[in-house]
């Protein structure tokens, strides 16, 4: 019987370090809170995520279906229509993200606070 690998984040050469770095992009963040709403055109992704240019969304959709965790739909139609969703694997992240987005969105007061009076400093 073969045995899993000891994955570790914190050692530089874990490949599971590749996967840490690109769930804490700001943009992967916000793209699978979005899709974890479920199936979705690309403009309309890129509308969800403001801020957001269609390179980068086009680049991270890539490396996010390259991982596994996304999945895309293209339908020969004219002009064409291309979909998102998460896959299995990728439902399984949004839980953890949707948290750090509420996470943020609930703390943010403090967060400003704790900013002001550093910078008072």
């Amino acid at each position: 019987m073969s045995q899993e690998p000891d994955w570790n984040v914190l050692t530089s050469t874990c490949p599971s370090r590749t996967s840490l770095v690109r769930i804490a992009n700001k943009w992967t963040a916000m793209i699978v809170i979005v899709l974890g709403r479920g199936r979705i055109r690309f403009r309309d992704l890129k509308t969800a995520v403001d801020g957001i240019s269609g390179k980068v969304l086009t680049d991270t959709l890539r490396d996010l279906e390259r991982d596994g965790l996304v999945s895309r739909h293209v339908f020969a139609e004219v002009p064409p229509r291309v979909e998102y969703e998460l896959t299995a694997l990728g439902r399984t992240l949004h839980g953890p993200l949707l948290a750090l987005g509420d996470w943020a969105e609930e703390h943010i007061g403090e967060v400003l606070e704790a900013r002001a009076r550093y910078d008072t400093h």
